[in-house]
């Protein structure tokens, strides 16, 4: 990978492949994301290579950060200690999906769940109900509910807004770079500001 556009998207000389480098989230978004979080301790889904942990972890008491895919896992690590925060975050080898991988997670805040939606191909739909994330969006969030009430939740811009009307009352934040709509955000329970339609510029 080329350290420019690692440090043009990620703000660092930090670790990354291609696939973590398309999953991963500008730091215009990630610092965004973050500024909500302060002082909690907080539980990341999906860590890929650790850059919204960064983020994360500069104003949190603690990140606990999940990850199924161990090069994915490896690169976080890497990139948490060239942040110097490794002090901060503890990573876990797993699927967040997993009873007992939650069961035995000490209480959290709130939750920040970025699932990989980096799917493509000429038949592929985005959706949220019965979703084709990985793992499931609408299946994270409600496992998610059992433990805060507190979600963050990032979702593809191609995702119809009408899917999420069932959903307890949450602020919807649409993110663009410059007239480039990138990302859905879904904040609920104390992480909103308000309820509704919102949008983010940089």
């Amino acid at each position: 990978m080329d350290l420019n556009r690692i440090r043009k998207k990620f703000g660092g000389d930090f670790v990354a492949n291609e696939h973590t480098f398309i999953l991963g989230s500008d730091i215009r978004f990630t610092s965004h994301f973050a500024d909500r979080f302060e002082n909690l301790n907080i539980l990341e889904s999906c860590t890929g290579a650790g850059f919204t942990t960064i983020q994360l972890a500069k104003v949190a008491k603690h990140v606990i950060s999940v990850e199924i895919d161990k090069t994915h896992q490896k690169q976080a690590t890497q990139n948490i200690a060239i942040a110097e925060l490794s002090d901060k975050v503890t990573f876990i080898h797993g699927s967040i999906l997993d009873q007992k991988l939650l069961d035995g997670l000490p209480l959290i805040d709130a939750a920040f769940l970025d699932p990989d939606w980096a799917v493509t191909g000429p038949d592929h739909k985005y959706r949220f109900l019965d979703s084709n994330t990985q793992p499931p969006a609408d299946v994270l969030l409600d496992k998610m509910f059992e433990l805060t009430k507190s979600v963050a939740l990032i979702l593809p811009p191609f995702v119809d807004v009408k899917e999420l009307n069932n959903l307890p009352n949450h602020e919807l934040e649409r993110l663009y770079i410059g007239d480039s709509h990138e990302l859905f955000c879904l904040y609920f329970g104390k992480l909103k500001k308000t309820i509704g339609e919102t949008e983010f510029h940089v």
